[in-house]
């Protein structure tokens, strides 16, 4: 019996733990490679990959910006990419190897997505926005879903989390929080989502939901169209 409960797994609280993430380190590399071509001059990247709401108008639609803005970052500070890259290392690391790279990369992408549909909503159509900021942080708000799931404590992760949001509201800071906001929502929808049809049996329920979440992006990214 002694030898029993030495090898049965732990019944206490569970946390999530760093492997092996291909995604997350793709990802990474990738904006450090767009980062560095947006330095050349005349490639002239960070025009060709920015976003505005004023990419969803009728006439002027470029609807891959919403995704493609994600990829770059301010040449103005090596701090935006730094800050960037170091917040999904961390938590990219933990969660993808838990989710698998498949269900990660479909989090960062719809995250990163509702980022831009949260600058579409609430900024001027007329203010461009780059950074990963937005996929980020729907990536965090995942965490705190599948955290909780654990029951793990994520009392610092939401202090963190309400630091950051605050500062994108301070005046001068020039930090789209409405792509923060944007993001933050949809990854705790799909951590949600993840967590709640977590069982083999429940993968249909899974696909339908992700699916969903992308519908309803669709319809808010055709704002402009619907009015």
């Amino acid at each position: 019996m002694r030898q029993e409960r030495q090898e049965a797994p732990p019944r206490t609280k569970r946390s999530l733990r760093a492997r092996t993430a291909p995604a997350t380190s793709g990802i990474i590399v990738t904006c450090v490679v767009v980062y560095l071509a947006q330095l050349i001059p005349g490639l002239n990247i960070t025009a060709e990959l920015l976003y505005a709401g004023a990419y969803s108008f009728p006439g002027t639609l470029e609807p891959w910006r919403m995704l493609t803005s994600a990829f770059a970052h301010s040449t103005g500070s090596v701090l935006h990419i730094l800050l960037n890259m170091y917040t999904l290392w961390i938590f990219g690391r933990i969660l993808e190897p838990f989710l698998g790279t498949g269900r990660f990369v479909a989090l960062y992408v719809l995250s990163a997505w509702a980022g831009s549909v949260g600058v579409l909503w609430w900024a001027s159509p007329l203010t461009p926005v780059i950074g990963a900021s937005g996929a980020v942080f729907g990536v965090i708000g995942a965490y705190i879903m599948v955290q909780r799931t654990l029951g793990g404590s994520s009392t610092q992760l939401y202090i963190l989390l309400a630091i950051n949001l605050v500062i994108g509201f301070i005046p001068g800071m020039a930090i789209a929080w409405e792509s923060h906001v944007g993001g933050l929502i949809v990854g705790v929808a799909v951590g949600w989502l993840y967590v709640r049809t977590r069982r083999t049996t429940q993968q249909r329920s899974q696909l339908l939901g992700l699916l969903g979440i992308a519908v309803l992006l669709v319809l808010l990214s055709a704002r402009f169209f619907l009015a």
